[in-house]
Formats: C-alpha cells, structure tokens, sequence
C-alpha cells in the first residue's frame, strides 16, 4: 500500500490470515493506525518514533526473528520505507474456545468463570481481579518450533525475588522443541521429578489464581492451555477449595475436616481392612466378625487378590467414564459400579463388605479438590493395599512413615511441602491449616509473601483514617 498524497511513502502490513482478518475494520487497531497515517501525510517515520498513534498494543521490532515471532503469534506487523523497524499491533490471535464455565473445580457459591486456550484472555481475567499497578505479567517464548508463548504472573512487592529468579531459571534451562500444554511445562521445571506428589498447584479458575497472587505466590500461564500453574505448591493448598474463603468459617472448617478425613480414607482404608482381617482379628467385636466371616464365605480369591482386583476394576469405571463424551459418560460410571459390584458378589467373587470398602475408597478420593494431588494417593493406595496385606498393622504404619518423611524433605521452589504445619505460628495466623479462622482475624499472609508487607488486613478505628 502507498500512504500520503504529497509524499508517496511504501508500506506493507503482514499478517497470517485467520487471525487477523477481522480486524481489518475502521475501529480495530490497524485499521485506526491506516486511518493516522492518511491523517498525516507527512513525517510518517517521526510518528512511528515518538509512538503518537493513539494505539496501546503497539510494540517496535528490532529484528526478522521477533517479526517472525510476532506474525506466527498472531499478530500483524507493519512495515514503512524509511523506518529502521517494524511495528506489532496486537491483534486477538487465533481462534480460541472463549472464556467458558470451570468444570473440574465446581463450587456452590463465586465466580463461574474459567479460563480460556488465549494466554491472553487468561491474564486479562486475573487482572480483572487484580487492578493493582504493582501486579506484573512477564512474556516469554518457550520452544524452538512451536514458540508457546508463556507468561508468569506475580504482584511486585509481595513476591520473594529469590522465588521469582528460580522460576525464571527453571524455564530457561531447557530447550524443547515444542510445549504444547502446561503439564509439559510443568514437568520440565519440577525438582524432584520421581516424586508422585505435583509441586504446582492447577486451576482452571481466575479467581483462585488472583487468590493466591494476593498470597505472594506466582502464576504460569501457558498459551493453549486453559490451567493456571501456581507456585510453590503444599499440601494445604491442594486441600483447600475455591470456595473456603467465601463460606462462613464453620463450614469451611467443617468442609476442610470432612476432606482430610476422605484422604486417610483413600489411602489407608483398603490397607487397614486387609491388615485387621488377615493379622489382627482381635481387634474386632465377636459379632463383626462374624459377619464378615459370613460375607466371605465361598469367595475363591485371595483376600488380597479380590480386593485389588476389584480396586483395578473401579479405575477402569473411572477412566472409562472421564472418556467417554457427554451424559454417557457419566452413566457408565453408575451402571458399571453398580452391575461389576452386583455381578462380582453373585459369583462369590468378593465379599460384600469388600465393594463397599473399595466405593468408601473411591468417594474419597472424589472428595479431594485437586485432581492432580488425588491422583498421587491414589497410586498410594495400592504401596498400603500390599503393605497390609502381607505385614498388617506394621505395613500400614511403615507405609505412613515413609509418606511422611518424604513429603518432610520434599521442596517447592525451597518452600517446604508441608508450610504452613511445620509452622505453628503461620497455622495459627493465617488459617491455612485444617481450621480455618475467621475472615475478620485473617491478618496476615502466608510465608510465601515477603515479611514487610506480612500484614494483609488492618482495622480502621474511625472514619480519620487511624488504624488499629
């Protein structure tokens, strides 16, 4: 195109297609910046230079490798005669799905929103949350081929700059020729990586995300991802929902207590049945024993054997279920339950008291808020099953010895894994622990944040401003 009529001034605008397209209107960006050049016929280069174009996202490219970066991102470059460099505007990018509802963190009271596959729609709904100068949202290119752009989100003066130069280290140790979703990212920065326990927190929800930023925690997002990665991640936060800070501190703290309860129950229950039936009957009443002599009575599988089977079975109902499209997917997870539960006791299979065992496992591990961290003792279940099974109550206790002691010396970007319990003070403070204190004594913020701006909510004792 030749802009001006004085002056004839050759430009070019490049752009992939799909994604730029409908912008070319009077009232998108490059089509106010075509309108600013026929306004100025002249000294179009100094207008480049000074910025005066009244547009926002507009970004000077230095050389061919960050105009190749610009277009395959999405957006389109202009180029004048006599201007030593390119200009980006910023365009929406390519089509994505929108912003749409969550749909693995249900809650019953807040926001619906969830995150979209733009990493830009995803960083403008957490700073919709967050309209704070001092909140930071830094770009960065990962992978050779597929030049995923990846953004890290934290507020200025919470953030430790230790925290936040580890995570900067870790993304560029490694080149890649391509990420394609978040979880690579995530297993590619994760120390230690044998561990089965997620060091980054995954949410799918804007407002858990500026939740935790407000807790001087820092966010990755990945583009075509529709997931926020926080770090550090601990054992508390896995256990908490985006909802606990919106009930009353009753039933948040009820709530919290039922899910540590549906842990254990995950974890251990399948163990301990098989420890007390085979090693330590005497433990239990006459009459319960009975009863359960009587349950399996004509079973021809090993006591070890049904109950792994029949655990292996219900993760297939699981897998099959999470599969499978739509409202189909969800009635074979009940049918199945119930018809594999119904058959398996009919055939003298398994004992009855067996499938509920296995159902009380399941829904504890559904109880669970983060699906990532469930997983983890999911897989633990099974190291308790054979544990108890072979060693009873001995197993069972050695097992939980050693959980514990590798999550004790397990890090988070140096953040131990089990803040704030091995702080008692912070525990108390903070209310991130298994009680959850009262939203008016939430004075301070956890440990992630720094120690000068520790104090996160000050009372106002009259309407002249003094504080208490």
């Amino acid at each position: 195109m030749r802009l001006g009529e004085d002056r004839k001034v050759d430009c070019l605008m490049v752009y992939i297609e799909v994604t730029v397209s409908n912008m070319m209107l009077d009232d998108s960006a490059i089509g106010k910046m075509i309108n600013h050049f026929w306004k100025y016929r002249r000294k179009n280069t100094g207008i480049l230079k000074n910025n005066s174009l009244g547009i926002a996202d507009v970004q000077k490219l230095e050389n061919m490798d960050e105009v190749f970066g610009a277009i395959l991102s999405g957006n389109a470059v202009f180029f004048i005669d006599g201007y030593n460099k390119a200009m980006k505007i910023s365009s929406k990018g390519y089509p994505n799905m929108g912003v749409s509802e969550a749909e693995s963190e249900k809650v019953l009271r807040g926001s619906r929103e969830g995150f979209s596959d733009s990493v830009k729609t995803n960083s403008a709904l957490v700073r919709k949350r967050i309209r704070d100068t001092r909140m930071k949202v830094e770009e960065y290119q990962s992978g050779v081929r597929s030049n995923t752009t990846i953004q890290i989100l934290y507020i200025e003066d919470l953030v430790h700059e230790e925290l936040l130069e580890e995570v900067k280290n870790r993304l560029e140790e490694y080149k890649i020729d391509g990420i394609l979703d978040s979880g690579m990212l995530e297993q590619l920065t994760e120390k230690p990586w044998y561990s089965p326990f997620p060091q980054y927190q995954v949410t799918e929800r804007p407002d858990r995300t500026a939740l935790e930023l407000l807790n001087g925690k820092i966010a990755l997002l990945c583009d075509n991802s529709p997931s926020a990665l926080i770090l550090p991640g601990a054992f508390s936060s896995f256990m908490e929902s985006s909802e606990d800070w919106y009930h009353h501190f009753e039933m948040a703290t009820f709530l919290r207590i039922l899910r540590y309860l549906a842990l254990l129950t995950a974890t251990l229950l399948p163990g301990l049945y098989l420890a007390v039936i085979r090693f330590h009957t005497q433990i239990l009443p006459t009459n319960l024993l009975l009863s359960f002599a009587d349950a399996r009575e004509g079973s021809t599988f090993f006591k070890c054997d049904r109950t792994g089977l029949l655990e292996l079975a219900f993760e297939l109902i699981r897998e099959a279920g999470v599969r499978v499209p739509g409202a189909l997917g969800n009635a074979i997870g009940i049918v199945g339950g119930l018809i594999i539960g119904d058959a398996a006791v009919s055939a003298n299979l398994v004992s009855p008291i067996v499938v509920m065992i296995v159902a009380l496992t399941a829904l504890g591990s559904m109880v669970i808020p983060d699906e990532e961290f469930a997983a983890a003792f999911r897989l633990l279940k099974y190291g308790f099953l054979i544990l108890g099974g072979y060693l009873g109550i001995y197993g069972v206790v050695l097992g939980i010895y050693l959980t514990v002691s590798h999550l004790s010396g397990l890090l988070s970007f140096g953040i131990p894994y089990l803040v704030p319990f091995v702080e008692e003070q912070s525990v108390r403070q903070t209310g991130n622990g298994i009680f959850r204190i009262p939203f008016k004594a939430r004075k301070y913020r956890p440990v992630y944040a720094r120690k000068e701006q520790s104090i996160r909510l000050r009372k106002i004792t009259d309407r002249k401003g003094r504080e208490s």
